[in-house]
Parts: C-alpha cells; sequence; structure tokens
C-alpha cells in the first residue's frame, strides 16, 4: 500500500498532478519532490522537514486528544504541530496554492519529507541523501526546521527576533562502566562499583566543560541583536572582545542559556544492581553531551577522560559526531539573504540574526551537498512554549499556521531570482 494517500488523494491534488511535480517514495516512508524549474542553469535547492512524531499519551494531562488536532480558542492542538507538521503542511500548501495560480519556478527545488528525524534521520534523511547523490544534485543550500521566531525569551531584548540556525551542535553519548569481584553486603569492600562510578559522575557534573561563549555562531547571533536589547546590555553585547566572559556567567546560571555557553553534559541513564544484599559487579552509567561548535568530539572524550581521572572507571563511545559546519550568513550569502528577506517582508519590525541549534535536525545528514545549510521557520515562540516542545498540549495558532503557509508560499518565488541584487543597491530590486 503506497503510503502517501494522506497526503495525495484529499489535501494536495495539484501538488500530486502537475506536469512540473515528480514524486517518489524513499525509504518505504519518505517522501521526495522534484519540481522543475524553467532555468536550468539556476543551482537548485531543497526544503525539507519531517512526518514523524514523538509519542504522546492522553493520559499525560493533553486538554485535547493529542492525535486530533482540535482546535481550542484559535490554537490547534496536536503532537506534531510545532514539530514539524506546521512546517510540512506550510511547505505542501504553499506549492499547492503557487500551483493552482499559475505559477512555475525559474530555479528548480526538492522537497524532502523525512519519516524518522525524531530517532536521527538514519531511514529518511540519509536514503535521500543517497538518491540525490545517485543523480549528481549539488544544492544551493538547504532550508530546514530548527530555529524560530522568539518573542520575549531573551531577556532585556526589546521586540522579537527571528534566528535563522546557521550550525548545530555536536553530540556524543558516553558509557561510563566499573567492574568490581561481586561480594556479599555482610562483608562490604571499603567502596563499592556503585560508589566509584557516583564519584565519577559528581566529579563530571562538579566540573562542567569550558566556558566558549563567543567562540561560535553565538557570538554572531548577540552581536546582531545588540542594538535592540535595553542598555546596559547593549553596550554588553556590543562589546563581545571585552565582556565575553561576563555574559558566559550570566548565561550559565539557566539551562537553556547555559546551553550556549559551553558543551553541556547530561547524565541520563544509572543502572546497577539487581538484590539488596548483593554488591553488583557492574555499575554502568551513560552521559549525553551535546557538543559547542569551538570543540570537536575528540576534544571532549579527552577532557571527559581528564575529569574522571579513575582507571577503574571504563569510557566508550557509543556515538557521536563533530558540530555541524558554521553556514554563511553575510551580506553574500544568498539562502539566508533571501529568507531575511522575506521574514522582513512579512513582519517588518523583527529583528533578524544568525543563531545556533543546540539540537539536531534531519538537515546534517546534507553538508556534502551544500555548504548552506539554514534552520527557520516562521514559528512563533514564547516563554510558556518551551514546556510545549515535546511536551504535552504541543499547539500552534490558527494565525500562525496561516503565517507558515505564507512565508513558504513567498520564499519560493523570492528564490526564483538569479542573484542578490548588489549590497550597495537599494533593497527593494530583490
Amino acid at each position: 500500500e503506497k503510503m502517501d494517500g494522506w497526503m495525495n488523494e484529499f489535501a494536495f491534488p495539484t501538488v500530486f498532478s502537475s506536469h512540473l511535480v515528480q514524486h517518489e517514495l524513499v525509504a518505504n516512508y519518505s517522501h521526495l519532490f522534484w519540481v522543475q524549474g524553467s532555468d536550468p542553469t539556476l543551482e537548485p535547492y531543497l526544503l525539507l522537514a519531517h512526518i514523524d512524531v514523538v509519542p504522546a499519551t492522553e493520559s499525560d494531562g493533553w486538554e485535547a486528544p493529542p492525535f486530533s488536532a482540535k482546535e481550542i480558542d484559535g490554537f490547534i492542538y496536536g503532537r506534531g504541530t510545532i514539530d514539524d507538521k506546521g512546517a510540512l503542511m506550510g511547505i505542501l500548501q504553499a506549492l499547492e496554492y503557487l500551483l493552482i495560480k499559475g505559477y512555475a519556478p525559474r530555479r528548480g527545488f526538492y522537497i524532502g519529507l523525512g519519516h524518522d528525524e525524531e530517532v536521527s534521520g538514519y531511514q529518511g534523511a540519509v536514503n535521500i541523501v543517497r538518491v540525490l547523490k545517485q543523480r549528481g544534485a549539488r544544492l544551493s543550500f538547504v532550508l530546514d526546521e530548527g530555529l524560530a521566531i522568539l518573542d520575549g525569551v531573551l531577556s532585556g531584548l526589546e521586540g522579537p527576533a527571528a534566528l535563522i540556525g546557521v550550525s548545530e551542535k555536536g553530540q556524543a553519548t558516553v558509557k561510563l562502566s566499573v567492574s568490581t569481584s561481586p561480594s556479599h553486603s555482610s562483608m562490604p569492600p571499603r567502596i563499592t562499583s556503585i560508589g566509584i562510578l557516583a564519584a565519577a559522575v559528581k566529579r563530571l557534573e562538579d566540573n562542567p566543560m569550558p566556558r566558549l561563549f563567543g567562540h561560535g555562531p553565538e557570538g554572531a547571533m548577540f552581536e546582531h541583536l545588540a542594538h535592540k536589547f535595553r542598555l546596559p546590555m547593549r553596550f554588553v553585547a556590543s562589546n563581545l572582545w571585552l565582556f565575553a566572559p561576563l555574559i558566559s556567567r550570566v548565561l550559565e546560571r539557566k539551562p537553556e542559556s547555559n546551553a550556549f555557553v559551553r558543551t553541556t553534559t547530561a547524565v541520563t541513564m544509572f543502572n546497577a544492581g539487581v538484590k539488596v544484599n548483593v554488591i553488583p559487579p557492574l555499575a554502568e552509567a551513560y552521559v549525553n553531551l551535546r557538543i559547542h561548535s569551538a570543540q570537536s568530539l575528540q576534544e571532549v572524550l579527552d577532557l571527559i577522560q581528564n575529569t574522571v581521572a579513575d582507571q577503574r572507571v571504563k569510557i566508550e563511545l557509543v556515538d557521536g559526531f563533530d558540530p555541524l559546519p558554521v553556514s554563511s550568513a553575510d551580506e553574500k550569502s544568498f539562502g539566508y539573504q533571501v529568507i531575511k528577506k522575506t521574514v522582513l517582508d512579512m513582519f517588518p519590525g523583527l529583528t533578524v540574526a544568525p543563531g545556533i541549534c543546540i539540537g539536531n535536525t534531519d538537515s546534517r545528514h546534507f553538508k556534502e551537498l551544500t555548504t548552506n545549510i539554514y534552520r527557520f521557520a516562521p514559528l512563533w515562540f514564547k516563554p510558556e512554549c518551551h514546556f510545549r516542545f515535546h511536551g504535552i498540549n504541543e499547539r500552534i495558532s490558527k494565525k500562525n499556521l496561516e503565517e507558515l503557509v505564507i512565508f513558504y508560499f513567498n520564499v519560493i518565488q523570492n528564490f526564483d531570482i538569479r542573484k542578490l541584487p548588489d549590497p550597495h543597491s537599494s533593497a527593494h530590486e530583490l
């Protein structure tokens, strides 16, 4: 049974019947579309989204069943409304409207819809990349989920800011284990496998990774936003060469901003013991690290080794990868500037800045097809949204869903220009 029925027959008939659009299934559940451009000399780009969602159970306290898309007070409730069905439906609905209008793009483009992003994209995105490589495709840029419009999230910032992700932190999962001889609890050794491992874990928590604020894309983000901060923060953010250590100490106080400062260390699993009167021969812990742009996976592993500093603790890398390359965001960056221009046309009062994604997206698999990967959708994030993302009562306002459709409707047309206007000419040429 083909898996595209939910899209094909009902929602997007023009997308699936247009002679300009080729559609194929990849790895049974992912989708790849090619929308043919009239000018083959223009390098194509890729719009990326994902179909899968994290689990949700109504009994957890949802105000509406998590797969109902029920409307309450102007909001659509449902798992995936933010991550990432809003963008997915926005892309397809925009293309549907454009084709109905008789639009034919000058610059051809792909749409990739992965089916396993929430479990690292090894089946969906990786196979979409394989298909594109087989066809010899090179991409001008990729636009995927990632960052959003932050409204009241950054303290001290006046007005909302649209952050376009130009990189992602790396990641590592490390297993720590201690093996000792089993013994009876009536004659315990001075320190047990649990005690040795607990001490090692405590050393990792007590000695966080070094502060690196300002050495990655987060520095450019603060510089772009500096003029929108209230004093004295405006002065501080405008002079990071002097104040980066000070900002680091402020940001590291909160978990959500500490993520910009350093490689974060989270002990996520700890297993030992099966019986109250037996001292366990084996104790294991798993540590998840999100690696700052200025560090490599190997540097982080060396630091763990030096911090644990105990021969009895075995340290193994389960899996991991380096931080992603930083995509360009200067005045000559085609993809970045067109996205920025589209956002500012829709929301004239906004500040737009490059940012760093502390989580990972499917787009990381595409780095061999392009050097320019941008992670953004115009979702409005307010302080309370933080708890809804992968949590209960995930929702999107009808107004914001409409804005997503309009954004992709506009950005697809704006990508049709051959090249950016000269930066010193008037902006309206774009």
